[in-house]
Order: C-alpha cells, then structure tokens, then sequence
C-alpha cells in the first residue's frame, strides 16, 4: 500500500503547489487520423485511444508493451522475448503468439496478412512515432476483425538521430533513423539491430531491421509514397512452466517428460525473415472529391524448430486498397462520403519435418494453403453545426480458402466462408467546449486465420466458422480547462463461435468454436497537461491513469460432457490500472514512474486454475545533455523496480498445466540517443 499513498500524495502536493500550466494542445483536441478520416479526440465516434510520444519514450528498446499496457482496453503480453501477443478487450483467447483478430496498418501499408494474422514483432519500437488503437469492432473502415484495429505511424518531419544502449542479460541495442524533406521528396532511412541473452533458459533474441520510404509530393494535388520494409528476426522460445516448474526454478526452459524433449534439447525457437514492400497514391480530382490506391506484397521466411517438429513456412501475399472520397460543405452541415475495397490473398506452403536436436529429420508433413479476404465498404461522416457529429459505415465482407496436402497423403478441398455484411454507426453529441457524449453500435466478423486453419498439429481444422457478433457501447469525454481530460467508457458485446485455442498431450495446438460469450466493460482514462510548478528542484509534473473493468463470461459452452457456461473468460483479467507519473527536477533532469496492477487470471475454461494478481513498477531517468547543436538525451530504465515474480503471457487452457512464462526480475536498460 505504501506504493499507492506515495502516488496519491504526489498527485496532492502537485495540485496545491501547481500554478502555470503550459500551453501545449489540449488532449481534446488530439487529432485522429482514422487511415484518413480525420477529426478531433473530443467529437471522435470511435472507441479509440492515442499511444503519444510520452508513452512511447517508457518501452525499452525490444518492445512496445509499456506503452500499449497503458492504454484502458488494450493489453500487450510477452510469453517469451521476442514473441507478443495484443489483446484488444480480450482478444487473445485465441492467439497462442503473433496478433490475430487485430488488424494492423503501417502508415499506409496493411502489415496484417489476408487470413489475418500480423507477425508484431518484425517491427523495432524505434521505428513507430505514434498510434492510434481502435477498440472494438470497426468493420466499415477495416474489415472483419472483432477485437479492433492498430494504426501505426513513422516519422513525419525531419529528424535526424543515433541511438545505444546496453542492459541487464548480455542486451544491446542500437539504431539510426533519417529523415529529410529534398525538395518534393521526403525521405526516412531507419536501421535497428537488437540482441540478448533474455532472463530464462533458451530465450535469446536478435533482430534486424532496416525500413526505407519515400513521400514524393509531386503536384500540390498528388502524392506518391513508397515503402520497403525487411526484418530478420531469430528468438528462442522456451515453452511454457508448471506452477510447481516456475516455483523450483523460473529461470528454466521447459523441460524434457519420460515422452518428450525439452525446450533446450530441441533447439526450440523461431526464425522469421520477411519483406514487405508497397506504394500508394493520393490524388485530388477536383477539391471535393480525391481517390486513393495502395498496392503491396510481401514475403515471410518462418522456420520454427519446436518439441515434436520442425517447420518450415513459406509465404506470400498480396494487397490492395482503393476508395473514393468526397466531401461537402453548407451553412451548418458538412458530409463525407467514402466508398472502396480491400482485399488480399496469401499462399503458404508448409513443410514439417522430425525435429532432431535443432535440425531438420524425416518429413511428415507437407501442405499448401491459400487464403483470400476483402471488403468493399461505404461510410457516411455527418457534422450538424458543429455540435452533433455522426459516422455510419456498412461493409461487406468474404473469405475464403482453399487447402491442399501434399505428403505423405494426397488431398485437397476448399471453403468459403458466407459472405457477411456488417454496419456499423457512431454518434457523438458535444455538450459544451470539451465536453462530450458518444454513443455507437456495430457487427464484428473474424474468420479463422491460417494458423488456426492449419495449426501445430499439423490436421487441417476444417470445422472451424468464423467468430462475430454485435458491440454496443456509450462513452463521456471532459476536458476540464486547460489542465485535465477525462474519459469514461462502457460496453457490451455478444460473441458467437469464439474460437479458442486448446492444446494436445504433445503440446501441439488446435482450435475450436467455443459457442457464446457476453463481453461487458467499462474503461476510464484521466490524464493531465504537464504542470509547470515554479520551483526550481521541482520543476514540472504530469500524470495519467487508466484503467479496464471487465464481466467476461462464457455463455451456452458446452465442451463435451462439461459444461462452462457461466465461466470467465479465459486469458483476461477482471481488472487492470495502469499509472504514469512523469516528473522533472532542476528544470532538466527527467523521472518516469510508471505502474501496472493486473488482477487474477482464469487460465483454463474450466476455472480450476487462476494465475496471481501483479503490481509491477517501473523507473526510467532522462537527462539531456547539448553540445553544440547535438543532443545527446542519457537515459537509465529500470524495469520491474519492486523485484516482483509475475507473468506478462500465459499459454491458455495449456496441456499438463504448463500455463507459465515468468517474466524478468528487476532488471537495468542504460543508453543514450543523440539527436543532430
């Protein structure tokens, strides 16, 4: 407790002592990009949050988990370095690693696949300058994804800067990052290279990226962008723990049974090498009406040494995304219309072999599959005097795939997936200056991704449907003066078919539609501008709060003879609050204080096993030192400062009980970025 009086009394002193506060935007007035359907926080329809620079600046360099996790509704977990998953209002229950149910946009690129599934973690941190999370279904903008969207941006003005740093665990990090207007051309260069020993048995990690992009502006009604992204990304994956595992030793990696190896024995790991390359184009026809195109292909490289085999994966899409927009203008009412398409298709050709210590054996399986996606869509933005505000969106949506096995067996089918139309429609009523009400409604569908459809058991898991089903919720946002912003939002969503991840005796996944769940919510955010205290030793002050509140429950599941209905929901928390208390002292030296509290988890669908509850802090020190026109800003991280045993990623409804990835102890990130 003594943790939770020392933040109250800050935020006390702060209030009384606290007499100028800058004059920086107000959040309110946040602009939100929307993939190009601009507005403001405060007149947004949308369920969406802003990861912003302070946020950005609390992740170490291999991650961008302390920043998400301060987001209400939203929740990144790490089962092992180098592999995350993202859980937008729970939507991990099927997401044994990578991002799925999510979709995922890189500026204006698509990063998630046709069956959609995003492979995260190819991207450094470093790169991202800012995002923008969508919580909740958002079909008529981004397709069929239940759990939401993340829009990722890169730089945007020049900039130019180096960045070291070294830490606990044998960890090194270093990148560069350029950018630079050249006339009618605006250039980024950005190269990363990362690698540690990690905390646990079996857990290294080492990334390299480079990500190049050109915005050329060639008319002042044009413009053409084009973006190359390559990551070579190698970690070792050292598999999940028992209780009685992690209580003996949390450092070890899962260890060998009468009837498999372990994780060390088997070389376990992933090795993920993917190009990623796109243009778009930007035109306005007239000054009311513009069209936009994007088209973009990729290739990924997956090799994934685990306990019982070894798979290759070879994979290859291609995506494109067109919509005319046009708006108008009259006395008190202005509108916006949008119609377009997206759409992609993936092939992958899958080849398991016997795992020997880390080498290829024996074949046993190999697969081919193709996946196809898109939706056309329409949307409808509505502003009546600049008080009520509306945004109506239908799209309709299909999927289908077709699967061929090739050995040691010949055989093949295809599915298609009914084709699926799903409205959506937000309100939003401004009361007074900065203050709101909002209000919205809409279908979410999420077809099985590849993984799921052809997962680690290697069995082609046919039966699957895709999940849906129908979100409403209400939200209040306040800005008070110049110094406050509240926001406060609940829901209810009805899902249908969730699919949920299950595990063999050999420790292979598979997945199931898992019948009805009732997903009801509510999340709160206040954050304040950064108060200039007047004082010399205690020179500024600002704090954020968020938190989620969740009832999840399974309703009508029925898994054989057992019946869960009634239960909570597996992989999600009934509650976490989040804090950041960003302090300056001497009018230069810069602390960041930082905690996560995550209640207990139900581990598996029967109930029967539930993890701990967690309060984990951190502390991250900035002091900029100028020489010259370089700075160069020295900072010192210092993760989980309270020394706490907790989880950032469990293996849900995982055979034999081994639910368990402990997370690091305390642990030290020193570096320095220098700025030109």
């Amino acid at each position: 407790m003594t943790k939770f009086y020392f933040l109250a009394l800050t935020f006390y002193t702060t209030m009384i002592f606290s007499q100028k506060k800058d004059s920086a935007t107000l959040i309110s007035e946040v602009k939100i990009d929307s993939y190009k359907k601009p507005t403001t926080f405060i007149t947004s329809t949308k369920s969406v949050s802003v990861v912003s620079e302070n946020l950005l600046n609390q992740n170490p360099p291999e991650r961008l988990l302390e920043s998400i996790n301060q987001i209400a509704g939203a929740r990144m977990e790490e089962r092992s370095p180098g592999s995350y998953r993202i859980s937008l209002r729970g939507s991990t229950l099927r997401s044994p690693f990578g991002v799925r149910n999510v979709k995922v946009y890189l500026d204006d690129f698509i990063l998630s696949d046709a069956s959609g599934n995003t492979y995260f973690n190819v991207i450094s941190p470093e790169l991202i300058n800012r995002i923008e999370i969508f919580k909740g279904p958002e079909s008529g903008d981004f397709g069929a994804a239940t759990g939401g969207a993340v829009l990722l941006q890169t730089q945007n003005a020049e900039h130019v800067s180096g960045s070291l740093s070294l830490g606990s665990y044998g960890t090194f990090n270093e990148s560069i990052n350029f950018s630079k207007q050249a006339g009618k051309h605006f250039f980024q260069i950005f190269q990363n290279y990362y690698r540690t020993d990690s905390y646990r048995e079996q857990s290294a990690v080492e990334r390299k990226h480079i990500f190049l992009k050109d915005n050329f502006q060639y008319s002042k009604n044009a413009e053409l962008k084009a973006m190359i992204l390559l990551s070579d990304i190698d970690y070792q994956t050292p598999g999940g723990l028992t209780l009685e595992q992690m209580e003996l030793n949390r450092k070890q990696a899962r260890p060998k049974t009468a009837a498999l190896p372990g994780a060390n024995e088997q070389n376990a790991g992933i090795r993920n090498k993917m190009i990623l390359a796109g243009i778009s184009h930007e035109f306005a026809i007239i000054p009311n009406l513009s069209h936009f195109v994007l088209v973009q292909g990729s290739y990924v490289d997956f090799e994934n040494p685990f306990i019982t085999n070894f798979e290759n994966r070879y994979e290859s899409n291609f995506a494109v995304r067109t919509h005319l927009n046009y708006q108008q203008n009259w006395e008190k009412i202005s509108a916006e219309w949008r119609l377009g398409y997206e759409g992609g298709t993936n092939h992958i050709f899958i080849k398991n072999f016997d795992n020997n210590r880390g080498a290829e054996g024996d074949p046993q399986n190999f697969d081919q599959l193709k996946s196809n996606s898109g939706f056309f869509f329409v949307s409808q933005k509505l502003n009546f005097s600049e008080k009520l505000f509306s945004d109506i969106s239908l799209s309709l949506n299909s999927n289908s795939y077709a699967w061929e096995k090739l050995y040691p067996v010949s055989e093949n089918g295809e599915t298609k997936f009914k084709d699926q139309l799903l409205p959506n429609f937000g309100v939003t009523y401004l009361i007074g200056n900065g203050f709101s009400l909002r209000g919205k409604t809409g279908k979410g569908n999420s077809a099985p991704t590849n993984e799921e459809i052809r997962s680690s058991n290697q069995e082609f898991n046919l039966n699957l449907v895709p999940e849906f089903g129908w979100n409403k919720e209400i939200g209040i946002r306040k800005q008070f003066g110049n110094f406050l912003f509240a926001e406060a939002g609940y829901f209810d969503f009805r899902l249908k078919d969730a699919i949920v991840r299950r595990q063999n005796e050999r420790g292979e996944e598979f997945f199931v539609n898992s019948g009805e769940t009732v997903q009801k919510g509510f999340e709160i955010l206040l954050e304040s501008k950064n108060f200039n205290l007047k004082n010399d030793f205690f020179s500024n002050f600002k704090f954020r709060f968020s938190g989620s509140f969740y009832d999840f429950k399974f309703q009508d599941y029925q898994q054989g003879e057992n019946d869960f209905s009634g239960n909570d929901l597996t992989g999600v928390p009934k509650s976490t609050i989040n804090s950041l208390l960003n302090f300056t002292f001497f009018k230069i030296l810069s602390v960041d204080y930082s905690h996560f509290y995550t209640s207990k988890i139900p581990l598996n669908d029967a109930n029967t096993a539930w993890s701990d509850s967690s309060l984990v802090g951190n502390i991250q020190f900035r002091f900029p030192v100028v020489i010259e026109k370089t700075k160069l800003n020295l900072f010192l991280q210092i993760q989980n400062i309270y020394n706490t045993d907790y989880v950032l990623g469990f293996d849900i409804n995982a055979f034999g009980n081994r639910y368990y990835n402990p997370a690091a102890k305390r642990n030290f990130v020193l570096g320095v970025k220098a700025e030109f």
